[in-house]
Order: structure tokens, then sequence, then C-alpha cells
């Protein structure tokens, strides 16, 4: 088993991985040049820094939660000083198969780990009311053997991704999901 801070130093940087990036850029781009941090979380990640924190983000470019999370993220690695590597999942079963999400390889995983390489807290696919507001909305999907799935998934993909990409709200919250996990397993009361 490899640990974590070969799995880093294996990883692409931010920019790497947004130069290779094929499908979902610019949504990615938009949400990164749109999201502000509120003030008082700037102040919570900005206390954060003396913490050293690095992460592992596993992703595929396709995935529209990480289109969604990893600019939220960056905005928030930007304030704390997180240094980011990603790690492209189907190229890294190995990674995967260590932090399946209900025996499913959900997307994106972002493990923030400390200089030593020990792993902090694990943090992903989703913030508990997106989950919600997904699967509200796949419950309209009919069911894989339907001939009439196909169209309806890639419908459903397409709203999402449009409300992922203007929703500042869902933004947020995206944020206020990843920093509380975080202060808790750091033992940090602010925010």
């Amino acid at each position: 088993m490899t640990d974590l801070n070969t799995w880093f130093d294996k990883g692409m940087t931010r920019y790497a991985y947004i130069h290779s990036m094929k499908t979902h850029k610019e949504n990615l781009l938009t949400i990164y040049n749109s999201f502000v941090l509120p003030e008082p979380m700037k102040d919570a990640l900005q206390g954060l820094q003396q913490n050293r924190l690095r992460a592992i983000v596993i992703t595929e470019d396709w995935c529209g939660d990480a289109m969604l999370n990893l600019p939220v993220f960056m905005r928030m690695a930007d304030e704390a000083l997180i240094d980011i590597r990603f790690i492209l999942r189907d190229q890294h079963p190995e990674l995967m198969d260590r932090y399946l999400t209900a025996k499913a390889k959900s997307i994106p995983v972002i493990i923030f780990i400390d200089e030593k390489g020990k792993e902090i807290v694990k943090w992903g696919p989703r913030a508990p009311k997106l989950q919600q507001i997904v699967e509200e909305r796949k419950k309209k999907i009919p069911s894989k053997e339907d001939p009439r799935y196909e169209k309806a998934f890639k419908l459903f993909a397409d709203r999402i991704s449009s409300l992922f990409t203007t929703d500042h709200a869902l933004w947020e919250e995206v944020s206020l999901d990843i920093i509380k996990k975080l202060l808790a397993k750091l033992n940090v009361n602010s925010l």
C-alpha cells in the first residue's frame, strides 16, 4: 500500500490538471473566477495556514460534482495555503479503492494530509444539501432498462451542470461543508 506522501508526489498540480481537462474546464474556471468566500470563512481558512495542510484530490474532469466542488475548494485552499495534487481516479484504482463511498467510486474525494503524510480528514463527493438535490432529481429518471433512460439521464446531467455553474448558494454550501468537517477534525471552533 503506497503511503499518502507518495500519492501526493505522484499527483498533478492544480495548473497541470486544469490544462489537461477536456470536459467541464470552462465551467470549472467560471466557478473559480466567480466564487467569493465570505469574510468569516476567509478568516477561518487563514487560521488554518499554520497547520501546513496538503490535499490529494481524486477526480476526473468529466465529473459534474468535481466541476462544482473543485473550484470552490481551490478558492478555499488559496486562503488556507493548502497545496493540492490531483490524481485521476480511472488511472489509479488502487487509491480510489481505499476511498470508496458506499461501495461506489464516487468522486471527487479530497484527502487532507499533514506534513508527514498522515490523513487528517476526507471529504466528498458531495455536501449533504447537494446530495439531497441530486437524489430528488434522479427520482424522475427512468430505470436503466427503460429505453428512455439515456435521453432522460443526459437531460438530468445537463440541468444539474447548469444548476451547479449558476447557483452561488450551492457553492457556499460546498465550502461550508468542507470547512466544518475540517475544523471539527482539527478541533478548531472558528466560523
